[in-house]
């Protein structure tokens, strides 16, 4: 049931962010931008399961990911705020990242460039597993989030329908496993979504992340990007 809901308030939501085609010219820019920043936002919510990859190559682990739609726009609908929950398969009541995510459109020399701010929560693991619970998100607010300076992730749309982009070369601090900054490049299809992200010492080493290139997370269901591989063995 609370699958449902959310079902029906994402397609709410991002039918809310669609602007009457009579609008004047002043109007259609904004138009223009709103339905930019939504097709941005629909690429890239989902659910996604890196479980193909871990097949495939041992070198990858099954990480389970969920992207979904918070608070709506009528604040600001030039804004789309995501949750975002990564969890390894069989431990994802315990989420190694939890964030926040701010979509907007800015323009660009060659079309529209889309940031997304990274925000950090207090005491994250009281969302963990509830990605599927709108009202679970209530209580909390923007101004109650720590942005990650210098982690924001810039991306544009290719020739080829593609979303792309990066972090800045160096930008994003990072202290985890004795770096100095972290990178993220992401790439986002309509069935998939390939997330490189890796940290770097100080002297421009790798120290964490995967080294052969990112995990390529495939959409599927709610359900199974939900579902642990032990109890699914045991069906």
């Amino acid at each position: 049931m609370q699958h449902a809901f959310v079902l029906l308030f994402v397609a709410a939501f991002f039918g809310a962010c669609q602007m009457d085609s009579t609008a004047s010219a002043e109007d259609a820019g904004s138009t223009t931008a709103d339905t930019d920043l939504t097709a941005f936002a629909q690429t890239m919510a989902g659910h996604y399961s890196s479980a193909e990859q871990a097949g495939a190559d041992s070198a990858y682990f099954d990480i389970r990911l969920h992207m979904v739609p918070i608070w709506g726009s009528a604040a600001d609908p030039d804004t789309v705020w995501l949750y975002v929950e990564q969890a390894a398969a069989g431990y994802l009541d315990r989420p190694y990242r939890q964030r926040v995510y701010r979509l907007t459109a800015e323009s660009g020399a060659d079309g529209p460039v889309y940031r997304s701010v990274v925000f950090t929560m207090a005491a994250p693991l009281r969302f963990a597993g509830v990605w599927d619970s709108v009202a679970a998100f209530e209580g909390l607010t923007p101004d109650s989030l720590t942005e990650r300076s210098g982690c924001d992730i810039l991306l544009t749309r290719q020739e080829d329908g593609v979303f792309a982009g990066s972090t800045g070369e160096s930008s994003c601090p990072s202290a985890l496993r004795g770096a100095s900054y972290a990178t993220s490049e992401v790439t986002m299809r309509a069935d998939e979504l390939v997330s490189w992200d890796r940290g770097w010492d100080a002297d421009g080493q790798q120290v964490w992340g995967a080294e052969k290139g990112g995990y390529v997370f495939k959409r599927v269901t709610a359900e199974k990007a939900a579902a642990d591989p032990e109890q699914m063995d045991q069906q």
